[in-house]
């Protein structure tokens, strides 16, 4: 049994303190939100983001952190991206040297365009940061549906460590080492989620939506390998997989997002009728950034920028895309 503090208690906190728990481990969760923990205390069940999962009685809730983290094994981190940085400050005084760190936040820092373990490092240094992502909507974790993810971490030990942590009959876990391909696919599909968002409620169908995810995963890919990764990470769980499960389901707050502003919602709008945090939208200003730093051509990218942040009119970034200069579409055209 390990002691297992987990930091965020939304839904994908919830949803993990579930899991570890049913895996026989000791949990507590932790929020700044009195509100949120009186209710979870009370009610066993995040009647808001999880309604009807019901949460072990021997998961512990508390808005205090040193209770939550006093002989923990492993933390866990699950707070929205772009607060992860003053988290992560705040855990410093009870973290030491080769702790494990599991990064479950998904996104890019808007500020800075780094990675959030790189984030988390600069913030607690000497810990060890395995990123865990894949295709695995909160909703579907908390009820056993099978779902699988990876642990990516360069330290080979400590992404095995955490495979183990959650390994189960219906949550099976892989390893591998390149976290800069992970993190690039599981913020950057937030986009493309949005993006076929905005092509249903335009009311496109589905050869719209396939064409987003075929060229969206190409640009991210593109991306991540300026940066470092490895190419074959785009074609599985953290790519591919991650991409598909959010664009495809009404789970995915990304896409509810988009679809209501393809419907006409501004995405303030949007943003207050979905009543969750939008990753896709802070993803869109930080993959801006990063593909103007790296010199890269993200046309998708780019015009979810466009609407989200200067107003354009989404069937006109449509438009703009499908009459853009012809081109092969590998990079490698092979003539």
């Amino acid at each position: 049994m390990s002691v297992v503090s987990i930091i965020g208690a939304g839904s994908w906190g919830v949803s993990l303190s579930v899991l570890l728990s049913n895996n026989g481990h000791k949990v507590r969760v932790w929020s700044r939100f009195e509100d949120e923990i009186e209710i979870l205390n009370r009610d066993r069940e995040h009647k808001d983001k999880l309604p009807g999962v019901k949460v072990p009685g021997n998961v512990i809730f508390t808005t205090d952190l040193k209770d939550c983290l006093e002989g923990h094994d492993f933390v866990v981190i699950v707070v929205p991206s772009q607060t992860v940085r003053e988290n992560a400050r705040l855990l410093l005084p009870y973290l030491s040297r080769n702790d494990i760190v599991v990064l479950c936040s998904k996104g890019i820092e808007e500020e800075t365009g780094k990675r959030l373990s790189q984030v988390i490092l600069e913030e607690v240094p000497d810990v060890r940061v395995v990123a865990l992502y894949g295709p695995s909507h909160a909703e579907e974790v908390a009820v056993g549906i099978p779902t699988t993810v990876v642990a990516a971490c360069p330290d080979r030990d400590a992404a095995m460590a955490v495979q183990d942590l959650f390994m189960s009959p219906c949550f099976r876990v892989y390893t591998s080492s390149d976290i800069i391909g992970a993190e690039i696919g599981a913020a950057l599909k937030n986009v493309i989620a949005l993006c076929a968002g905005i092509s249903d409620g335009l009311g496109y169908g589905d050869n719209s939506k396939a064409a987003l995810m075929a060229r969206g995963i190409t640009e991210i890919a593109r991306l991540g390998t300026a940066m470092g990764a490895n190419a074959a990470t785009f074609s599985g769980l953290t790519g591919i997989g991650d991409l598909i499960v959010t664009c495809t389901s009404q789970h995915s707050r990304n896409w509810r997002a988009g679809n209501l502003i393809g419907k006409g919602l501004s995405p303030d709008e949007a943003t207050a009728r979905v009543k969750m945090v939008v990753e896709g939208i802070s993803a869109a200003k930080a993959a801006k950034r990063l593909m103007d730093q790296y010199r890269i051509t993200m046309p998708i990218c780019r015009e979810a920028y466009r609407i989200l942040f200067e107003g354009k009119d989404c069937k006109k970034a449509v438009y703009d895309l499908m009459t853009r200069s012809k081109k092969h579409e590998s990079e490698d055209t092979g003539w």
